[in-house]
């Protein structure tokens, strides 16, 4: 090794789904919204000015930030907007997690919470989820330096009933505890959201990637107590203070304004999902009942490994987890109703 080599700091990276390309793939993998972004998205993108491009972004994102708190009856310095949720968790993870105890979340779940613990140095541990792949409260009320869970949880799916999310709260006053709800649109309305009004360490985390199809834009946001706002804001400007560009404001404040388009897609996907569950039990599968863009199923006879490589060669692209207790499943994101038609039109005649 050399010299300079022993102050590289080395993490194990995440790893993000395949990005196949081609024409005349269907595309399951990475729970992206089958639906184009609402209308007036595409009318901004091509009335688009680029000669504002040479001018720096607003830094504040203000005109976001005031249509999500219109949006979700907040105040505006309750919202904080980033480059995706991932950024936004990112930012939280160096604010708020900085205690000698270790953070909390559980062992499945998404994977770049160990990524981000082991960048910032924060130290860990995580709660296993019991059989049927569930969060269990009592695992969360142990000594702790924060807490984050996905709810929906990924990959499973499954949604931690709204009652054990603030049980989790209430026993965690002295933390901050961060709820990931990337997929919590199709979950019929159980956003943590109003807990915020009652506690003032809940900071809730939302996207713009699954249920805005708008993954390509990099838009995630954060609700919560003013003064957890602030802080993640003192951060943000320590780091950059430009962190969301131009084109990003403008069309994320056209996907906020239309609501009617936002809840159509969303119901077309959760009708979509109770559909494709009935015909994946009908093959033999088995799953948690998801509240989510995607189901995590298992078959008996069919390896999951194998029948996820056999997909592909189909140009059927989903998500396989090689790792302990999820590497007999495979994350199917919820597509068009043609697109899960060709999906069960392969797997009626798969031979295995």
């Amino acid at each position: 090794m050399r010299a300079w080599e022993t102050n590289v700091r080395r993490v194990v990276p995440y790893v993000p789904g395949d990005q196949p390309k081609g024409d005349h793939l269907i595309k399951l993998n990475t729970n992206e919204n089958p639906y184009p972004p609402a209308p007036g998205v595409c009318r901004a993108l091509r009335e688009m000015e680029a000669d504002r491009f040479r001018k720096y972004p607003d830094p504040s994102s203000a005109s976001l930030v005031r249509v999500l708190a219109e949006r979700y009856d907040v105040d505006e310095d309750q919202v904080f907007v980033g480059v995706g949720s991932d950024d936004v968790i990112a930012m939280a993870f160096l604010t708020f997690f900085n205690s000698d105890r270790p953070i909390l979340f559980p062992d499945i779940s998404y994977s770049f919470y160990r990524v981000w613990a082991d960048l910032f140095r924060v130290p860990y541990e995580t709660s296993a989820l019991d059989e049927a792949f569930r969060i269990r409260t009592e695992d969360y009320e142990r000594p702790n330096g924060g807490i984050i869970f996905p709810n929906p949880n990924a990959p499973t799916g499954l949604l931690l009933p709204l009652e054990d999310v603030e049980e989790i709260i209430r026993r965690n006053p002295d933390v901050v505890v961060i709820v990931d709800e990337a997929y919590i649109d199709f979950a019929g309305g159980m956003s943590a959201l109003e807990l915020t009004r009652k506690y003032d360490n809940l900071l809730v985390v939302q996207t713009f990637s699954k249920s805005r199809s708008m993954a390509g834009i990099r838009i995630g946001y954060a609700i919560g107590n003013a003064s957890l706002i602030r802080a993640l804001n003192d951060v943000k400007y320590s780091f950059n203070s430009y962190t969301m560009n131009m084109p990003s404001q403008i069309l994320g404040v056209e996907a906020v304004k239309d609501e009617a388009y936002f809840r159509e897609t969303v119901a077309r996907i959760v009708e979509t999902r109770e559909w494709a569950k009935g015909e994946l039990r009908k093959l033999g599968f088995s799953f948690p009942d998801s509240s989510s863009n995607f189901i995590f199923a298992s078959h008996e006879q069919f390896p999951a490994e194998k029948l996820f490589e056999d997909l592909r060669k189909e140009q059927i692209y989903v998500r396989y987890f090689k790792q302990p207790r999820l590497d007999h499943y495979l994350r199917i994101t919820i597509g068009t109703r043609e697109e899960m038609e060709a999906l069960f039109a392969f797997l009626k005649v798969y031979p295995g």
